[in-house]
């Protein structure tokens, strides 16, 4: 798959849609009050295409997808408007028409969100199961909670979790709101234990213990990571080092080299450190336990150089479970992702505001596409996550009180209504440009970041 097919055209796609709905919350919310619209535009920059639709309204497709404008009749300060229109001029419009018309922007980015979980959720999806095992450090939060490999969490402090990413979010919350969570866990043994991991002093500046990719997940530092399960060989490749070798579909591999190991992590932690050696392969056949000798194969993966491969696939049945939900439930869970996001987004934001959470996080377009790329590669349940996750992002930081978002035009027609009259011209240019300056910033940031992490 080439990078423009597997990372550019997710990113385009997500990016698209993001904006078509944002700018589409404006549009109907203006036209419902009767307010005329000049232009829909999807991008910036010299138009790409461009279609004259009724009422006049012009609709673009520009260059630069990285944002999207609906400009209205009246909306510029300075703008003629005749007389027999003036009615449906924006400027004219009470506080609290421009007010709604400037909030749907957003507002449509956070109903769409609560659209595309409840497609989820209501669809179903093969979900990660809540299987955990400690990370193999020295020292770790779940180490200090007791976690044992294959723990299976039933709930986080009373709230049922049924897959991983309801057992991320759980403790991502936790981590901002710096408490302890309180982990239901059934044992490998059939027994129910809880487990306390303390994040009250949790960082999530990122590490440089390791140069794992792990280490950039907040829960692998916690000490946390999905389980793994028995080396059941569900599947073996035909003229493969392990068929050659006598291993046959159902084998359990149960030691290596005289070594016990079952579970699939270990096994495929030492094929990938042996490429080219021969390994005795000790599996659990029917009855008996039989070894055979097999000459494990080599294969370049990128720049990271060799790693070892036999030619096999292993059952993994167990680490997934289908997760759905009826309508009605699916609904309130969707609506639930949705509010528990956006405070956590904005419980982020006063946490970096505070210096408890690192300007590192602050991710850019990069980022975005390479998330966007890898989700994609997932399926479309995993892509959909993601679009609604950003989508989401999208709506909170519009409405954050700063000059050229639409929260900044919010809180001046806040103040307006308050003091009863508009600001004047020179405040709002002098606030127009404080807020570009603050927004540049925060893109100078992002870009900085990204390309950080391309580096290191």
């Amino acid at each position: 798959m080439s990078f423009f097919v597997g990372y550019i055209v997710p990113f385009i796609i997500a990016l698209g849609v993001l904006i078509l709905i944002h700018e589409l919350g404006h549009y109907l919310v203006a036209r419902w009050c009767g307010v005329k619209v000049l232009r829909f535009s999807v991008g910036f920059g010299r138009p790409l295409l461009k279609v004259q639709g009724s009422d006049g309204t012009e609709w673009v497709l520009a260059v630069f997808p990285l944002g999207g404008y609906v400009k209205m009749l009246g909306e510029g300060g300075g703008d003629e408007v005749e007389e027999h229109e003036s009615h449906r001029a924006f400027n004219r419009q009470s506080v609290g028409r421009r007010f709604a018309i400037v909030a749907a922007g957003p507002v449509f980015n956070l109903l769409l969100a609560v659209a595309l979980y409840w497609g989820v959720f209501v669809g179903g999806s093969d979900e990660l199961r809540p299987l955990i095992a400690p990370a193999e450090t020295q020292s770790s939060l779940a180490r200090d909670a007791g976690v044992l490999e294959g723990d299976l969490v039933l709930s986080v402090d009373g709230n049922k979790i049924k897959s991983w990413q309801d057992l991320r979010w759980a403790l991502l919350r936790h981590a901002v709101d710096r408490s302890e969570a309180h982990l239901l866990v059934r044992t490998r043994t059939g027994d129910e234990a809880v487990r306390v991991l303390d994040l009250r002093n949790f960082s999530f500046d990122e590490t440089d213990e390791s140069e794992e990719a792990g280490r950039k997940d907040p829960v692998f530092r916690m000490g946390l990571r999905p389980a793994s399960v028995p080396a059941l060989i569900a599947h073996v490749e035909e003229d493969g080092a392990a068929a050659r070798g006598g291993l046959i579909d159902d084998d359990e591999i149960v030691a290596i080299d005289g070594e016990p190991m079952n579970l699939i992590r270990e096994v495929v932690e030492v094929i990938h450190a042996t490429p080219g050696q021969t390994l005795m392969f000790t599996v659990r056949r029917g009855e008996e336990e039989r070894t055979f000798s097999v000459a494990v194969g080599e294969k370049r993966i990128g720049d990271d150089g060799a790693v070892g491969f036999i030619g096999v696939r292993f059952d993994t049945s167990a680490l997934y479970a289908r997760v759905s939900y009826g309508p009605s439930d699916a609904m309130a869970r969707a609506v639930s992702r949705t509010w528990e996001t956006s405070t956590l987004t904005l419980k982020s934001i006063g946490q970096m505001i505070l210096g408890n959470i690192s300007v590192k996080n602050i991710s850019g377009p990069i980022t975005i596409a390479d998330i966007a790329g890898k989700s994609a590669q997932h399926g479309l349940a995993s892509f959909i996550h993601f679009l609604a996750f950003i989508s989401i992002s999208l709506g909170i930081l519009n409405l954050l009180p700063i000059p050229v978002l639409d929260g900044g035009h919010l809180l001046y027609y806040a103040v307006e209504f308050i003091k009863g009259s508009a600001l004047s011209d020179r405040f709002m240019e002098l606030g127009q440009k404080v807020g570009m300056v603050i927004l540049l910033m925060l893109m100078v940031f992002a870009l900085f970041n990204d390309i950080n992490r391309l580096i290191f």
